[in-house]
């Protein structure tokens, strides 16, 4: 069976980050996603999609340091949806997306590429298990996948 979600889409604030009392560190932002199209009538309408993300560990630094609203970013993750009761003892549903894989996608200042580990020193990048550090490109080389396969 397979859980896995791509989504590329702007932030819709700044990321929020908290350190828990094991070390570990978490970071739950949301982002938006568009779809254009065109109605029975011949005009444009688009429609908008919020995300829930969570990001643990790595990610969650790699958040904070790297994102800010508005932030173009890609993302792949599984999706989770925890249950919860509100005050008067109703279940409540909440469905998110736990990244595995996040990559900004603005562009840095000062060049003129695509975003990437900004903000992180050689040194940080290291410390880190190589699982959480997957990128789109290196993921995609092993499937053989040429970019013009890839939508952005």
């Amino acid at each position: 069976m397979i859980n896995k979600v791509t989504l590329v889409g702007h932030l819709g604030k700044d990321p929020e980050v908290r350190n828990l009392e094991n070390g570990s560190n978490v970071a739950s932002f949301s982002i938006a996603t568009s779809e254009n199209y065109k109605d029975k009538a011949g005009e444009w309408q688009s429609l908008t999609e919020w995300h829930n993300i969570v990001a643990w560990r790595y990610l969650a630094t790699t958040a904070e340091k790297n994102l800010k609203k508005g932030s173009l970013v890609y993302i792949e993750g599984k999706i989770t949806t925890r249950k919860w009761q509100d005050k008067d003892g109703n279940d409540r549903y909440n469905t998110d997306i736990v990244a595995q894989v996040l990559k900004p996608l603005d562009k840095r200042e000062n060049s003129g590429q695509g975003g990437g580990m900004r903000g992180l020193s050689a040194d940080d990048e290291k410390s880190f298990p190589k699982f959480e550090t997957t990128t789109p490109e290196s993921s995609t080389q092993n499937l053989k996948v040429s970019e013009d396969d890839l939508p952005f």
